[in-house]
């Protein structure tokens, strides 16, 4: 794909997620309401003035599904240096990410709620991420919802066009099945190629910190994948 044909986000119909209605706290909603506006961005199908956005040039790091945000403000505040941008679909989330973001007073974090292959489709502008992080998203077990999945040929694509040359995609999971999956779609796409691969009892995780739903997985008796992906010089757009 290249920035002349953008792909259609607006028409998809299968979604790789089911919108919670979870409770939001008083403090959550206090967040929402004064942080939003430093630390937010809406969602809207045009993209993003990246420098103007953080007021610098730097490199950039996306991370989809950032749950509660502890692991990404985590990252951010180890990484001064990068520029952060976290999606998530679920309110509540982005209110306790906003909570960590104000406690830690960082400024190198930028929250979108939204679904996240319409924001890489509408606002991450080509060749403009170093690293896109995917970390313990909905496994969709069950064979009927594989579909589901967000780990397929279209985020690849997509993914791919955002990172500039040699940028990495960085996946984790706690599912057997959903590891196969990841091991066969990336095996089959050219856009990328495969750095390192590691599978843990939760002591090995790969250039990251240990996130809530690792915690949780371990304490189901799951293993833990990790995998390092390079974008592909002779990617999308070159």
């Amino acid at each position: 794909m290249t920035a002349s044909e953008p792909s259609t986000g607006r028409h998809r119909s299968i979604r790789s997620f089911v919108k919670r209605t979870g409770r939001i706290t008083p403090s959550q909603a206090r967040a929402l309401r004064e942080l939003w506006p430093a630390f937010g961005i809406d969602f809207s199908p045009h993209p993003l003035e990246l420098d103007s956005l953080f007021g610098r040039s730097a490199p950039r790091v996306l991370e989809i599904g950032f749950g509660n945000g502890d692991s990404l403000v985590t990252l951010a505040s180890e990484q001064p240096e990068r520029d952060f941008i976290g999606v998530e679909v679920h309110e509540p989330g982005a209110g306790h990410c906003l909570l960590r973001i104000e406690e830690t007073g960082i400024t190198n974090l930028r929250l979108i709620v939204h679904d996240a292959l319409d924001v890489l489709d509408e606002q991450i502008p080509p060749a403009s991420l170093e690293r896109v992080n995917l970390y313990f998203p909905d496994p969709w077990p069950k064979k009927r919802h594989h579909k589901r999945r967000i780990v397929n040929e279209r985020f690849l694509t997509l993914a791919a066009d955002r990172l500039a040359a040699n940028g990495t995609l960085h996946l984790a999971t706690d599912w057997e099945n959903y590891a196969e999956h990841i091991d066969a779609a990336m095996s089959a796409n050219p856009m990328f190629s495969l750095d390192e691969r590691r599978e843990h009892d939760g002591s090995r995780p790969l250039d990251r910190p240990a996130t809530k739903f690792e915690v949780r997985g371990l304490k189901l008796g799951h293993r833990i994948w990790d995998w390092r992906y390079r974008r592909s010089v002779s990617g999308p757009d070159t």
